[in-house]
């Protein structure tokens, strides 16, 4: 089987909600759909979510980015879905990603103000602008601004330390302690 690449554009059909692990809780659970079934078929690729548009660009063997690509078209919490890039590849470039998620960030405004771009609107990039997105997603591995949740995504609470790391130290040194200074009463007796 051949690889290809494939980059489209949408348009959210719900109404944002307030942001949860700097994730909005819908595109959330796109990113945990999207790593399972992507995982199980090799696929690759990065997702962008701003002013209510999707950017998202996949990579892998033909039927496997296809039969995505069908899903996504028929997933109401798309419309007006465009594509914007579909070619062959010779070789993956998201090696390690089943699905990146990049969020709002300083790269993405960077780009917004380079091209003189009032809000994140997708369907009017251009081919030049849509290399320049898909670059900005797979360097933000590099520049660890990304959000990669391969664990269910949950609200984060804090996890109760019950021993801190000097205490658990300190209690190990005195297991040994007591394991050694049985022996040496076990011989002596």
């Amino acid at each position: 089987m051949s690889l290809i690449r494939l980059a489209y554009a949408s348009e959210a059909t719900f109404a944002a909600k307030p942001l949860e692990k700097g994730v909005e809780p819908h595109v959330a659970r796109i990113l945990l759909v999207s790593r399972r079934n992507n995982g199980k078929v090799g696929l690759v690729g990065g997702l962008y979510y701003g002013d209510n548009r999707f950017f998202q660009y996949l990579e892998g063997e033909e039927e496997a980015v296809r039969d995505t690509y069908q899903r996504i078209l028929q997933d109401p919490r798309h419309r007006n879905v465009r594509t914007l890039i579909e070619e062959p590849v010779a070789e993956r470039s998201f090696t390690n990603w089943s699905m990146k998620y990049v969020p709002a960030s300083a790269d993405v405004q960077a780009f917004l103000q380079k091209h003189h771009l009032p809000e994140f609107d997708p369907m009017a990039f251009d081919s030049t602008q849509c290399e320049e997105m898909i670059d900005l997603i797979r360097r933000s591995s590099q520049d660890q601004k990304l959000v990669n949740y391969d664990e269910p995504v949950r609200i984060a609470t804090p996890t109760p330390q019950t021993l801190s790391p000097g205490l658990k130290a300190g209690l190990v040194v005195a297991a040994v302690g007591l394991v050694v200074a049985l022996a040496v009463s076990a011989t002596l007796l």
